[in-house]
């Protein structure tokens, strides 16, 4: 069992991630007997399965179940696109706000916490907006904004990047954060980015 708790970044911000659990087009525990050999489909994001979760979780189900899972690893917003054509059993992803819509047009029944990430700025050593004296993430991203410095974006419709844009809009000098000279919207899950 997962102990979620919160981790707080740059004093005082914290990035719940906060995965969704739900059971899609047909109830897993209705599975008819003529069905016993379908794989159960898990619509889960990129960072999940980048973590090794499934590599440590799904041996354990298997040999628990006798059931074969299969991991569709894209950004939420696909795999809430999928979920959504009923291409999936169970659905991982971290977009609050995306899975209660999901939920509330019915294509989910329930959504679950699961666990927590960390919303992390990687840069340089030298630091050349000078965020290590931020004091949360909107002020870090403020000063890479007003110095121009280079800034990699996911820019993939994922629920790290809409938490990103998120963090965009805490400070009220933050511009929304658009592709140019400086901001790079890579279009690429979490490992490649």
């Amino acid at each position: 069992m997962f102990d979620p708790t919160s981790i707080y970044l740059l004093k005082n911000y914290y990035s719940p991630a906060l995965i969704a659990v739900a059971f899609l087009c047909t109830n897993l525990m209705s599975v008819t007997a003529g069905a016993e050999a379908r794989a159960i489909i898990v619509q889960s994001t990129t960072s999940t399965l980048n973590s090794g979760l499934y590599d440590y979780l799904l041996p354990h189900y298997q040999t628990a179940t006798g059931k074969t899972v299969r991991v569709v690893a894209v950004g939420t917003g696909q795999a809430l696109k999928n979920a959504e054509r009923c291409d999936g059993d169970v659905l991982l992803v971290h977009s609050h706000e995306d899975e209660a819509k999901f939920v509330a047009r019915g294509f989910g029944t329930k959504r679950y916490n699961l666990m927590y990430n960390d919303f992390v700025l990687v840069g340089p050593q030298d630091d050349p907006a000078g965020i290590k004296e931020a004091s949360n993430v909107g002020e870090a991203l403020q000063m890479i904004s007003q110095h121009a410095i280079r800034f990699v974006s996911r820019g993939d419709n994922s629920g790290t990047h809409k938490a990103e844009l998120r963090f965009w809009q805490l400070q009220k000098d933050v511009p929304v954060a658009t592709a140019g000279s400086w901001y790079i919207e890579a279009g690429q899950g979490m490992g490649s980015t």
